[in-house]
């Protein structure tokens, strides 16, 4: 009952900071000394065709009933349609979410594998060469920007060495030799379901760069956090008392230490999930990802306003769940956590 409360409680906040965004990234959206009739009509439309655009837009009304109409539709989870594509907004996000997603998760997979580790790793050793060689990751992979770490590894893995794919999420031939049937659009999993071998392997290949990409910047917050928050723990009463009772070291970093140390390294991994929701425009523009991040620059350099309107909703929508989900799952894990 205490978890219903406060996921109710925290969805109604949300609703309140989504409001707000809404508002003020509709009236920014709208200042932007741009005419959308004419980016939408092109720029040899007669000015009788623009009078009809500015009224089918509804740009020919005052801002706050343009917003009122606005959020009626989204209520009705209409976004609109894309002023550079003639689209309807949901209809990109669904075609584009899949290929963000799949990013995403291996992406932030990649993180949790390496960084945590690393972050045991360099606590156990404190002071010590593996401790210092992990600082030293982690101070890089947050410090490298995602652009200059992308053509990096292209260069050293596709074109020195020659072991991966340059671009895109799986290569052109492979829809002749072996096509993917469509089933959850996320190309890895369709291919497992569908015993696609060829198509896996493929496209796993195609994943490793950008995720790692990805990945770098989360490794290195949560190895820092990871070691900062086992040292911290490494040095209660009870972890003494373990040690003086003759308890193997693996079991107490492990099973004592690091279950107590594991929720700030929670909330890191989560606002870094967060992040990198937004964080894969970067990734997506070098590697040629057919996803969320590639329809938002575009739109963003077409100022595409109801496309940048709907990106910022769902990446707002994006942060206050996954903050919703980190708070539970915390709570769960650790009991001293308090919902209130």
């Amino acid at each position: 009952m205490r978890h219903l409360e406060f996921i109710l409680r925290r969805l109604l906040t949300s609703l309140f900071v989504l409001l707000g965004v809404s508002i003020i990234t509709f009236f920014i959206a709208r200042v932007v000394p741009t005419d959308a009739a004419s980016l939408y009509a092109g720029p040899k439309a007669r000015p009788e065709e623009l009078a009809r655009i500015r009224e089918k837009l509804g740009l020919d009304k005052p801002l706050p009933t343009q917003y009122f109409i606005y959020m009626g539709e989204l209520l009705q989870g209409d976004l609109g349609n894309s002023i550079s594509t003639k689209r309807p907004i949901t209809q990109e996000i669904s075609d584009r979410l899949p290929a963000t997603l799949e990013l995403l998760l291996a992406g932030m997979f990649l993180a949790m594998l390496i960084g945590v580790p690393l972050g045991v790793l360099s606590a156990r050793w404190q002071g010590k060469l593996p401790d210092l060689v992990v600082r030293l990751i982690s101070i890089i992979g947050v410090s490298m920007p995602a652009f200059f770490l992308g053509l990096l590894l292209q260069i050293i893995f596709f074109r020195n060495l020659e072991w991966l794919p340059l671009i895109g999420r799986l290569d052109a031939d492979i829809r002749f030799i072996s096509p993917v049937t469509e089933i959850t659009r996320f190309i890895v999993l369709d291919s497992l379901l569908t015993r696609n071998w060829v198509a896996l392997k493929d496209a796993l290949l195609h994943l490793i760069l950008p995720a790692f990409t990805l990945a770098a910047y989360p490794i290195g917050l949560i190895a820092r956090m990871t070691r900062a928050t086992m040292l911290e723990v490494l040095e209660q009463d009870y972890i003494r008392t373990a040690r003086a009772y003759g308890i193997r070291d693996s079991v107490i970093t492990y099973l004592y230490a690091l279950k107590n140390a594991i929720s700030p390294t929670l909330t890191v991994i989560g606002l870094t999930f967060a992040f990198a929701l937004t964080g894969t425009f970067f990734v997506e523009i070098i590697f040629t990802w057919p996803g969320l991040g590639l329809f938002t620059t575009r739109s963003l350099l077409n100022l595409d306003y109801p496309a940048i309107m709907g990106m910022t909703l769902l990446g707002a929508s994006g942060y206050a769940l996954i903050n919703l989900i980190v708070d539970v799952v915390q709570s769960w894990v650790d009991p001293r956590v308090s919902l209130n």
